[in-house]
C-alpha cells in the first residue's frame, strides 16, 4: 500500500505540472516565447529570462522545448540558448525547493485552489481566465500530491528493511547517482524526482549523504527529457539540450567525486536533513549556472564540433531560381522563366497530395506535419512569381505577352489556394478519421482512388496546357468539374440512402467524412483546371452562364 500511494502521489504530482503547463502555454504561451526572444541581448539577461520562464512554468523541461524551437528558425545562438538553459535550471530548482517546504501550508491551500480553480475553468467564457482555472487546479494537485507523498512515506519510518535498503543504495553513490538519473528521465520532472528524495530525507529513511548522491543523479537524468524530445529537431536546436546535458553532467560527475570530503565538512546546527539535502540541489544550480555562464561560447564551439552541421541533400524545389531579373527587358524570356517557376510550383503542389494522400492510404498522420511548410514554400513561389510579373509589367509589353503574364499569375494563385485546401481541410478530415478510428467502404476507397488520380493527372497535364496553349487540353481540363460533381451528387444520393439505427449513425458519421473529402478534392480539381479557362476564353468558347435561359410561351 506504501508503494501504491507513493506512486499514486508522484503521479497527481507529475499531471499537476503538466495542467499548469499547459495552462500557462494556451494563454501565454506566444508572449513566454516573445519574452525569451526579447531578453536575448546579452547572456546575463537570457540566463535571468530562463529562471523566469521556468518559475512561471514549473518546469525546466518544457522551457529547454521551447528554446529549442526558437533555435529552429535561428533566431538564438547555441551560446544564449545555453545560457537560457542555465537559468531554467536554477528555476527549476527553486520551484522545487518552495514546493518541497510548503507542507504546511499545503494543508490548507490545496482545496481552496481546487475548488477556485474548478469554479473558474467551468464557468469562465474567455479563454485565458478558462485556463487560469486549469492553472489553479494544477496547483491543488501538486500540493494535494506533496501532502500525499508525504504521508505515504510516514510508514517507512519504522521500517528496518526500508532503511537498510537505502543505506545500502546510499553508501554506494555510483549506485545512487545512477538510481537518480533514472528517477529523473523517467519521471521527465526534476521536481518530482528531488520532492521524493526530500521526503525520504524529512522522515529518516534517507541520510544526507545519500540524499546528495541521489540529487546529483536527479541533476544530470534532469537534462535527458530535453535532449530525447529534441531527437526530431534540425541539430542546430538538438545542440542546446545537448549543450545544457554536458554542463550538467559533468558538473555533476565533478562533484561526485569530491563529495564524500564536502560532506565530511561540519553541517549548520539545527538543519534538518531535507533542508540542507533541497538547499544542496539550489546551490548545485546556481553554482553551475554561475561556473558555466562566461563559458558558453566554449561549450558552443565545442558541441558544434561534436555535432556538426548536417550535409543534407539540397531540395531542388526549395525556392525559385529562374526568375533572373535581367531577363525583364526581354519579356519573351522573362514569361519563359515564370513559366518555369509555375512548373516547379505545380511539383510542389504535387508533393504535398501525395503527402495527404499517403496519410489518408493509412501511412500515419505523422507525416502531415510536412504540409505546413510545403505551403509556406507555395506562397513564396507565388510571392516571387507575381512580384517578377509586375516588375515585367512596368516594360512596354504587347497584348499577347500581356496575356500570358495574367495567365500565369492568376494560375500561379490558384496553385496556392489549392495547396491551403489541402493543408487547412482535406489534411483535418485525414486525422479526423484517423483520430475517430473510421474507415472507408472499398467502394467509398475507389471513388477516392480514381479522383486522387484524375487530380495527379490534371496538375501534370495543367501546366503543359498552359505552356503550349493547347485547346483540346484546356477543354479536357475543364471537363474534369462534371466528372466530380457527377461524382459528388451519386455519393450524396447513396449515403442518404443509408441503414438506420446505431449503423445508421456511424454510417452517416463516415459518410460526412467522406462527403467533404469529396468536395476538398473537387475544390482542388477545380483550382487545378482553372488554368484552361484563359484559353478556351479566347478562343470564344467559354459560356458566360451554366443557367439555361428561360424557355418561352411559343417554345413551350
Amino acid at each position: 500500500m506504501v508503494i501504491i500511494n507513493l506512486l499514486g502521489g508522484v503521479a497527481l504530482l507529475l499531471w499537476g505540472v503538466r495542467m499548469v503547463r499547459t495552462g500557462v502555454m494556451r494563454a501565454w504561451g506566444e508572449r513566454l516565447k516573445y519574452f525569451i526572444e526579447h531578453r536575448l541581448g546579452s547572456r546575463l539577461s537570457a540566463f535571468l529570462a530562463g529562471g523566469v520562464a521556468t518559475a512561471i512554468l514549473g518546469s525546466g523541461t518544457a522551457t529547454s522545448l521551447i528554446v529549442a524551437n526558437i533555435a529552429t528558425t535561428g533566431a538564438i545562438t547555441t551560446a544564449l540558448g545555453l545560457a537560457v538553459l542555465l537559468g531554467a535550471d536554477v528555476g527549476s530548482a527553486v520551484v522545487s525547493s518552495v514546493f518541497a517546504t510548503g507542507t504546511s501550508w499545503a494543508l490548507w491551500a490545496w482545496p481552496l485552489l481546487l475548488f477556485a480553480g474548478f469554479v473558474i475553468f467551468s464557468w469562465a467564457a474567455e479563454f485565458r481566465p478558462h485556463n487560469v482555472g486549469r492553472i489553479l487546479i494544477g496547483l491543488g494537485f501538486m500540493l494535494l500530491a506533496l501532502k500525499l507523498i508525504t504521508q505515504a512515506t510516514t510508514p517507512l519510518t519504522g521500517t528496518t528493511l526500508f532503511h537498510q535498503v537505502l543505506a545500502a543504495i546510499g553508501a554506494e553513490p555510483v549506485l545512487a547517482f545512477l538510481i537518480g538519473a533514472l528517477m529523473a528521465w523517467s519521471f521527465h520532472s526534476t521536481l518530482a524526482a528531488v520532492l521524493l528524495i526530500a521526503s525520504f530525507a524529512a522522515n529518516g529513511s534517507m541520510d544526507m549523504a545519500a540524499a546528495v548522491y541521489f540529487i546529483l543523479g536527479i541533476n544530470f537524468g534532469g537534462g535527458l527529457p530535453a535532449v530525447i524530445g529534441s531527437l526530431a529537431l534540425p541539430r542546430s536546436a538538438l545542440r542546446l539540450p545537448v549543450a545544457n546535458l554536458i554542463c550538467r553532467g559533468l558538473a555533476a560527475v565533478a562533484v561526485l567525486a569530491v563529495a564524500r570530503h564536502v560532506l565530511a565538512l561540519p553541517m549548520p546546527q539545527g538543519l534538518s536533513a531535507s533542508t540542507a539535502a533541497l538547499a544542496f540541489h539550489t546551490a548545485f544550480n546556481v553554482g553551475v549556472g554561475l561556473f558555466f555562464l562566461p563559458l558558453v561560447h566554449a561549450i558552443e564551439q565545442l558541441v558544434n564540433r561534436i555535432m556538426p552541421d548536417e550535409t543534407a541533400a539540397e531540395d531542388t524545389l526549395a525556392r525559385p531560381r529562374y526568375l533572373d531579373p535581367e531577363a525583364l527587358a526581354s519579356p519573351a524570356i522573362a514569361l519563359a522563366n515564370a513559366h518555369l517557376e509555375t512548373v516547379r510550383m505545380s511539383e510542389v503542389l504535387d508533393r504535398m497530395f501525395g503527402v495527404a494522400l499517403k496519410a489518408l492510404n493509412g501511412g500515419g498522420v505523422e507525416g502531415l506535419k510536412e504540409l505546413a511548410q510545403l505551403d509556406e514554400r507555395l506562397n513564396a513561389y507565388q510571392t516571387a512569381v507575381q512580384t517578377y510579373l509586375f516588375d515585367l509589367s512596368q516594360h512596354p509589353l504587347s497584348p499577347e505577352d500581356s496575356r500570358r503574364a495574367l495567365e500565369i499569375t492568376l494560375y500561379v494563385s490558384n496553385l496556392e489556394h489549392a495547396g491551403d485546401v489541402i493543408d487547412l481541410n482535406l489534411a483535418e478530415r485525414i486525422r479526423a478519421k484517423d483520430r475517430e478510428g473510421l474507415s472507408f467502404t472499398t467502394e467509398e476507397k475507389a471513388s477516392l482512388d480514381n479522383l486522387c488520380l484524375i487530380i495527379h493527372d490534371n496538375i501534370r497535364m495543367a501546366t503543359g496546357v498552359l505552356s503550349a496553349r493547347d485547346l483540346e487540353g484546356a477543354r479536357r481540363l475543364i471537363a474534369q468539374k462534371d466528372h466530380f460533381r457527377a461524382l459528388e451528387n451519386q455519393v450524396l444520393n447513396d449515403h442518404f440512402r443509408t441503414g438506420s439505427g446505431s449503423a445508421r449513425k456511424a454510417a452517416l458519421r463516415r459518410s460526412a467524412l467522406f462527403v467533404d473529402m469529396i468536395r476538398d478534392l473537387h475544390r482542388v480539381n477545380s483550382h487545378i483546371v482553372a488554368a484552361g479557362y484563359p484559353i478556351v476564353e479566347a478562343a470564344g468558347l467559354l459560356r458566360q452562364s451554366r443557367l439555361r435561359a428561360k424557355k418561352s410561351r411559343k417554345e413551350q
